[in-house]
């Protein structure tokens, strides 16, 4: 069920995410073969049991390569949107092509019995209206200049554990009642993808960004999650208290950093996160 706080607050993120998982691209393929379905229908008819296992093995196989190439172009979207990003770990489109054309070019010979030669014109022109529909995986590593000695790799995973962390807050948000908190911890997550897209468009960055991101932006993490799980068993007035004081500390310390980095100054942390890290304890929200 779709949470209607959550498209308050985040409209461009639930947006963004609407158009992934109603993309049409992809889905023609699940129609194509129903016309197996009817053959399947007609060779039962007619007791036809090697008709019928060519035309159900089809119409699998088909639905086999729609479920792959579906998950090609997710993956592909994910990293067309990326500045930095490492090439799609599997050729999952290109399987797809393959699985299209092998099933083609079988059903051509064993289930219309056409000449080899003429199913094999059949599955090469499958594969060839797969790749003109939609294309091959990209292959390419994708990186900007200035990366300073750090490899995509680097560059990737970093950017990856910080996107999952403010998405695991802003999931931990939506268990939140609280609309004052709701705003602040949205404020919070915005600055630290702020943080993300200069550390992206930027790799030189990283040097300043990564211990900001992998351990101050996990404490918000961790601190977040442990009010959204504990918020509704424990009193209620003084934890909230609690976390407020907490939020204070985060929100401010964010913006710091941010404007620091934009500055192209050396963050200074370490104080800072062992300030935190001993309030939270203090407090009792971890």
């Amino acid at each position: 069920m779709i949470n209607l706080n959550t498209i308050r607050r985040n409209p461009k993120r639930f947006v963004k995410q609407s158009k992934t998982w109603f993309g049409s691209r992809g889905l023609l393929l699940y129609v194509l073969p129903f016309f197996l379905v009817l053959a399947t229908i007609k060779a039962f008819v007619h007791g036809n049991l090697s008709g019928i296992i060519v035309n159900v093995g089809g119409y699998a196989a088909f639905l086999l390569a729609a479920q792959i190439l579906r998950r090609g172009l997710q993956a592909e979207n994910v990293y067309r949107e990326k500045r930095v990003a490492r090439a799609p770990k599997w050729p999952l489109k290109t399987l797809a092509a393959g699985i299209v054309a092998l099933t083609t070019f079988a059903i051509a010979w064993l289930g219309a019995h056409h000449t080899f030669l003429v199913s094999i014109a059949f599955g090469g022109g499958a594969l060839l209206g797969m790749a003109l529909s939609y294309g091959f995986d990209p292959r390419a590593q994708k990186t900007v200049a200035g990366a300073h000695g750090y490899t995509i790799e680097e560059i990737s995973t970093t950017i990856e554990a910080a996107e999952n962390a403010i998405l695991s807050i802003e999931n931990a948000n939506n268990k939140i009642t609280n609309r004052e908190f709701n705003t602040r911890i949205d404020r919070i997550c915005e600055t630290a993808r702020h943080i993300v897209d200069e550390m992206e468009a930027n790799p030189g960055t990283i040097r300043r960004a990564r211990k900001f991101l992998l351990v101050y932006l996990d404490g918000a993490n961790k601190v977040t999650n442990g009010y959204a799980n504990t918020h509704l068993q424990a009193d209620a007035i003084e934890l909230e208290q609690n976390f407020r004081n907490v939020l204070d500390n985060i929100e401010t310390v964010f913006k710091e950093q941010k404007d620091k980095l934009l500055e192209e100054d050396l963050f200074d942390l370490d104080v800072q996160i062992e300030v935190l890290a001993k309030q939270l304890q203090h407090e009792g929200i971890v």
